[in-house]
């Protein structure tokens, strides 16, 4: 099994699957499972088989994703050829998510075979997971009549996450009034972008996480004016927001909205912060294990988790 994972990521990784345009990656996943006898269920790009003995026991959801980001030029390898030194494999996808991914689905095979389990299972690999896209994950999930867990596979150098912060961005335009730059008039709308970014450069939230610290805040995209002698009557930014558990996407940009001068749209709020308790079964049995940065055998530890 171990072989056939090592391979199959390898294939993964030779095939090119950047985000929506996953199709040959889908197609393979979708292979493997049917040579393992799963009746194999599609949408767009998304792939799924499901195990399902007995509908009384929780169902458990496998997951992780097939597409990636785009190479950058300054990789100094060819991201789809997967090379393997020192024991570790190289490739663009290799670490996200493509171990996670094969090492879910093997798991899903190995435990779909036993006489025996506590769970039933669903193993989905998903897509446009790098974009957050409308053809992802959101639109296979209301397909399922039932998920009571969900391992998410992404890389965590083995470490249980337990929890996430939300993300949302918002989309801000600060509105003054368009003058000659020779002249004394206009109202000078970067003057007032930079006031606000500075409100928030220095603003603190309330509430703070235990585990996942503040809310985070960072302008990260600004653009005004139109030529070098017009005092520029728009000035836009955009904030990256990270938020955590104590806070709703909706509440934050509510808050945001009230310090700045500048109009705020956010582009989403549904993208929360999510968590789950120390004290849940599986994260109990995590720890048991004795999860840490160091244990790297991913297959072993997923199916000790749901044996």
């Amino acid at each position: 099994m171990y072989q056939q994972a090592i391979e199959l990521l390898k294939k993964l990784i030779s095939t090119p699957s950047i985000s929506r345009q996953e199709e040959k990656t889908a197609d393979i996943i979708e292979e493997f499972l049917k040579s393992k006898d799963f009746e194999v269920k599609r949408k767009h790009n998304n792939v799924w088989a499901e195990h399902i003995i007995d509908k009384s026991k929780p169902i458990v959801l496998l997951n992780s994703h097939h597409d990636t980001v785009k190479p950058v030029s300054s990789w100094t390898r060819k991201p789809y050829h997967p090379d393997i030194e020192h024991n570790k494999l190289f490739g663009l996808g290799s670490n996200d998510a493509g171990a996670s991914l094969v090492s879910l689905m093997m798991a899903f095979v190995y435990l779909s075979k036993q006489k025996s389990t506590s769970y039933d299972y669903i193993f989905l690999a998903s897509a446009e997971e790098e974009v957050s896209g409308v053809n992802g994950i959101s639109s296979v999930l209301p397909i399922f009549e039932k998920i009571d867990f969900a391992i998410v596979g992404e890389p965590t150098c083995m470490n249980m996450a337990i929890a996430e912060k939300g993300l949302m961005v918002l989309d801000c335009t600060a509105k003054g009034k368009a003058g000659h730059a020779a002249r004394d008039e206009g109202i000078n709308a970067i003057s007032i972008a930079v006031d606000d970014i500075k409100t928030l450069e220095n603003y603190q939230f309330e509430k703070s996480s235990e585990l996942l610290g503040n809310v985070k805040l960072t302008v990260s995209q600004i653009n005004a004016g139109t030529q070098h002698n017009v005092v520029p009557e728009t000035c836009n930014f955009v904030v990256d927001v990270r938020t955590n558990e104590h806070y709703s996407n909706k509440e934050v940009c509510e808050i945001i909205d009230k310090l700045l001068k500048s109009d705020v749209k956010a582009r989403s709020f549904r993208l929360n912060s999510s968590s789950i308790p120390m004290t849940h079964e599986i994260v109990k049995k995590g720890l048991d294990l004795g999860l840490k940065p160091e244990i790297k055998e991913g297959i072993k530890i997923y199916i000790a988790l749901l044996k």
